[in-house]
């Protein structure tokens, strides 16, 4: 290709004079992603310390400090350990960075679902990536016997349920709800709790999840 390159810019005179070279503008170089930067930044945004990020991903506190000044390069291997205790993919991590759009579009096919086959539950993931671990929301498709049921979140985090369709039955703190469509649900969430299919047909529900 670079010879490809190089010869698209030679202009041949007329009557077999020797080639003239025309003037060519150097291709814009674009600037390596700042990858210490994007670790801190989404560090940040999930409110990690060095410490939590450190014993998350597994790489020295040492380590992550220089990697988050630029001191130091991570190996592939670090930043997977990196990107996967920060909730992200790998690619994600060099992707340059884009102004945000002011209205930024997400079609079906672009929302990621989570299924639970022996379950009988779907979880569809509506809210962004950026929020995950602080603020979350999905919709909750449960086929007549099945149920999400979860370990402790935690310490602080509660769930909010609202039924859309169909009944479902909630299970917390020792305690059990029966809900109808139209009807929301606020139970702590730090200890292990469960959402069933009280019902013969689908349900279908809003979960809303705030960590502490």
């Amino acid at each position: 290709m670079g010879q490809e390159m190089a010869s698209s810019g030679i202009r041949r005179a007329a009557g077999g004079a020797a080639p003239t070279p025309t003037a060519m503008a150097a291709p814009a170089i674009a600037a390596p992603p700042r990858v210490g930067e994007q670790i801190q930044r989404l560090r940040a945004e999930r409110r990690m310390t060095l410490d939590d990020l450190s014993r998350a991903a597994g790489v020295s506190k040492s380590m992550l400090s220089e990697i988050e000044r630029d001191k130091a390069n991570p190996t592939i291997a670090v930043a997977w350990r990196l990107t996967n205790a920060l909730g992200v993919s790998l690619d994600s991590l060099f992707a340059p960075q884009k102004t945000p759009e002011a209205i930024a579009v997400a079609g079906p096919h672009d929302i990621p679902t989570l299924s639970g086959h022996d379950a009988k539950y779907q979880l569809r993931v509506w809210g962004p990536i950026e929020l995950a671990g602080k603020f979350e929301w999905y919709e909750l498709t449960l086929q007549p016997g099945g149920a999400l049921v979860s370990n402790a979140h935690e310490p602080g985090t509660r769930e909010h349920l609202t039924v859309l369709q169909g009944s479902v039955e909630i299970e917390a703190a020792g305690a059990t709800k029966r809900l109808k469509a139209a009807d929301t649900a606020r139970y702590v969430a730090d200890e292990p709790h469960a959402i069933r299919n009280a019902g013969k047909s689908e349900a279908k529900a809003l979960l809303v999840v705030i960590h502490g």
